[in-house]
């Protein structure tokens, strides 16, 4: 019998959370990926229609209002997806603890990758629709908007290592996450853009490296877009690694207590 080796097992037991996580996401929980795509889209027709009624529906700080919201919306639920998703990711996989080989590290990471991965996939569906209604859809640094998604990724996963633990340990922590969602939604520049609120609001939402990480991924699609000087990846970068270095540590030290939970 030919021995595996650790790499090899890990790559198994990855291959088989993802599936299990894709599958379920999307056939098996038909409403949720019926709002995966529904979600997004209703909050731009509930935007559009406000901006049309205020009469400032033409443009937002040099992008069009409707993809500026598409692109704003999808990556932040695909930060507070992959948040919320680890934070329960350990106590959903509690059945498959009985199994060595799977550490409740795997099934965060599987968890946040599959999250990536479908909102990556909404976020080109509903880009591809509004092509077809006529909108410019081609990034103005495809490389550049890669890179910001991809660490807007990072920061959910992140995240999602540090408070899937702390989650488990103390589920008061679920509550208290799931009650701040609204207010980052609109306390991250996700429905209106930073430069318009007053003096003292952009000041303050400087702090939040969500807006940090919204802002980065517009500035790279849009060409004539423009935002508050000192928005850039060293603030938000300095946010992701304290995350990982707190979340990774946490992991490995209650990795048993998280498994017999």
């Amino acid at each position: 019998m030919k021995v595996r080796t650790s790499w090899q097992v890990t790559k198994s037991v990855w291959h088989a959370l993802f599936m299990r996580e894709v599958l379920t996401r999307l056939w098996t929980d038909r409403a949720g990926g019926f709002w995966m795509f529904a979600e997004p889209i209703l909050f731009v027709v509930v935007m559009v229609g406000i901006r049309a009624y205020m009469r400032a529906i033409e443009s937002i700080a040099g992008a069009p209002m409707v993809t500026w919201l598409v692109i704003g919306l999808v990556a932040f639920f695909m930060f507070r997806d992959g948040l919320m998703r680890g934070l329960t990711s350990i106590e959903s996989a509690q059945a498959l603890f009985s199994y060595r080989q799977v550490k409740p590290i795997d099934t965060v990471l599987v968890r946040i990758f599959a999250e990536g991965f479908v909102r990556t996939l909404v976020l080109i569906i509903l880009l591809l629709g509004l092509a077809l209604l006529g909108f410019d859809v081609i990034p103005h640094n495809p490389i550049g908007f890669a890179f910001a998604w991809f660490t807007i990724w990072l920061f959910g996963l992140s995240a999602g290592l540090l408070f899937s633990v702390l989650g488990s340990l103390v589920p008061e922590v679920k509550k208290l996450i799931g009650v701040m969602m609204l207010p980052l939604l609109i306390l991250s520049a996700v429905m209106i853009p930073i430069q318009y609120l007053p003096h003292a609001a952009q000041q303050l939402l400087m702090y939040n490296p969500i807006a940090h990480a919204l802002e980065l991924a517009r500035l790279s699609f849009f060409k004539g877009y423009w935002t508050l000087p000192g928005i850039d990846y060293v603030y938000l970068y300095s946010w992701i690694l304290s995350f990982l270095l707190l979340g990774l540590m946490l992991q490995i030290r209650f990795e048993m207590k998280l498994k017999t939970r």
